[in-house]
């Protein structure tokens, strides 16, 4: 029986069984102690912590919501500048395609204001002379301005969290060390068992303030440079479509 159990309890098996055992125990261990701090709490840490808690949750769903929506632009523009450098001249946005790129978006912008200076766009063997050229670039630029405060919705909120939760949970610890002290008035001697209660308070609230302002300040900086190069990208895009407006009205 024992060569039996050895012949199925390989290493690895028994690797990936300790492995699941230790994790196990260590949020056992972790999970009691926060529930033996946060009963030793008072009220103003556990407001601090419910007002970190709040950030936390509305940070992360933005955090979530950004990064589907930056995948999902980089999925459809990848789409649709596929279509529009294989079509040939300038061709109807619905023709392209129908994805919510910013892209689509900013060449419809161009278009309707091309379309609105020669009128219709059909193949014709002398197309009609362009009036304005620079107005057609001011309206792409005008959508790709738009496309850029739409993608930055919510970025205000990753800032405020990352510079304004480390001195709320700063607040926190003050006030446990102010209750530190003043159980260490009352008890009148200097013990451990005094202080305890406002330490732990000093030292959970500072470790949620840091939790929560953490993740904020790093997505918002990987969100930044998301939207910078989108911008980028959309002003190349209609020095792009101007260039070819120019070559074909011209």
């Amino acid at each position: 029986m024992f060569s039996a159990c050895a012949r199925f309890l390989t290493p690895r098996k028994i690797l990936i069984l300790l492995k699941g055992h230790i994790i196990t125990l260590f949020t056992t261990i972790v999970a009691s102690n926060l529930s033996d701090i946060l009963t030793q709490t008072g009220w103003v840490a556990r407001g601090v912590l419910a007002i970190l808690l709040l950030f936390s949750l509305i940070s992360w769903a933005m955090i979530f919501q950004k990064w589907g929506m930056f995948g999902r632009i980089r999925r459809q523009t990848n789409q649709f500048l596929h279509v529009f450098r294989g079509s040939r001249g300038i061709a109807n946005p619905q023709a392209l395609t129908t994805s919510g790129s910013p892209f689509a978006n900013v060449y419809a912008a161009g278009y309707r204001e091309l379309q609105a200076q020669v009128g219709g766009l059909a193949p014709n063997p002398h197309p009609p002379q362009l009036k304005s050229l620079s107005a057609v670039t001011v309206s792409m630029q005008l959508a790709a301005a738009e496309e850029v405060r739409r993608v930055e919705k919510g970025m205000a909120w990753l800032a405020t969290t990352g510079s304004v939760t480390p001195f709320i949970g700063l607040f926190g610890t003050v006030w446990g060390i102010i209750d530190a002290f003043a159980g260490l008035g009352s008890a009148g001697a200097a013990s451990l068992r005094a202080v305890a209660p406002g330490i732990a308070e000093a030292l959970i609230t500072t470790a949620a303030g840091l939790a929560t302002a953490i993740p904020a300040v790093i997505f918002y900086n990987q969100f930044l440079q998301n939207i910078r190069e989108l911008a980028q990208r959309l002003d190349n895009f209609a020095m792009e479509v101007t260039a070819q407006v120019e070559k074909t009205f011209t």
